[in-house]
């Protein structure tokens, strides 16, 4: 993205995703900006991250449009996408196990090199000083909350302007999840746009500053943060009702 650019980070104009015949998104949009962080609320199979994995060039759009930075990215190479300044964090972690800490952050980081490479690691174990005591160790044999520190530090590895971010307390105790949740804060504070989907609505309406509420493959709701913690169709569905807010 350049740094000239004035526009919204991201920009997905009513996109269809199809699978085996079935429509998995439904006209969808939405729109990141350049700073802050947009999340993404739902149940689960709403579609929450085959939007993701779509914005990501994993899977094709049926029609509808993927604009970055002003750059049409919807038929891009997932590979072209990275290099461009966009990373995820993918659902469930996907370390690779039989693959020491190093090599994972390693990969991270693309045709980054050099100076520019140094740099960056050792930014990344600043955020992440558990990771430097670890570097010889298989991501594999990890703790649940340690690889997900290690799968969002090898997304920061490719310094992308924004960063996706799927379900990153997903199966982890309390105080991992508040941890995770000032990780976020934290990169938000740096300039890194974030896009997080998440089922932790109360977490995350704690650290976003706008929010959609996808159900059924379509956008339903969507507000400011504090509009949707408001809202009592979010209190209700995700907040335990009256008691919630």
């Amino acid at each position: 993205m350049s740094d000239t650019w004035a526009g919204p980070a991201l920009q997905v104009d009513r996109l269809v995703v199809g699978m085996g015949g079935q429509t998995i998104l439904n006209e969808v949009s939405l729109s990141v900006p350049a700073r802050g962080v947009v999340t993404v609320l739902g149940a689960n199979g709403v579609g929450k991250t085959t939007l993701m994995r779509a914005i990501s060039g994993i899977y094709s759009a049926a029609s509808g449009s993927i604009t970055f930075a002003g750059e049409a990215i919807t038929h891009l190479a997932p590979h072209r996408i990275v290099a461009r300044g966009l990373a995820q964090a993918p659902e469930g972690r996907q370390v690779f196990s039989s693959m020491s800490v190093r090599e994972n952050l390693v990969l991270g980081a693309g045709a980054l090199a050099g100076r520019e490479f140094d740099r960056t690691f050792d930014e990344v174990l600043q955020r992440f000083p558990l990771l430097r005591e670890r570097l010889a160790q298989l991501a594999g044999s990890l703790s649940g909350g340690e690889q997900q520190m290690l799968c969002i530090g090898r997304a920061l590895m490719s310094r992308p302007r924004l960063l996706l971010l799927d379900e990153p307390s997903l199966g982890l105790a309390p105080k991992i999840v508040k941890q995770i949740f000032d990780l976020v804060a934290s990169i938000r504070d740096s300039g890194t746009a974030i896009l997080l989907v998440e089922q932790n609505v109360r977490a995350a309406l704690k650290v976003a500053d706008h929010a959609y509420v996808m159900e059924g493959g379509r956008i339903v709701l969507e507000g400011t943060a504090a509009q949707l913690r408001d809202d009592p169709r979010v209190r209700d569905a995700y907040l335990g009702g009256a008691a919630g807010h």
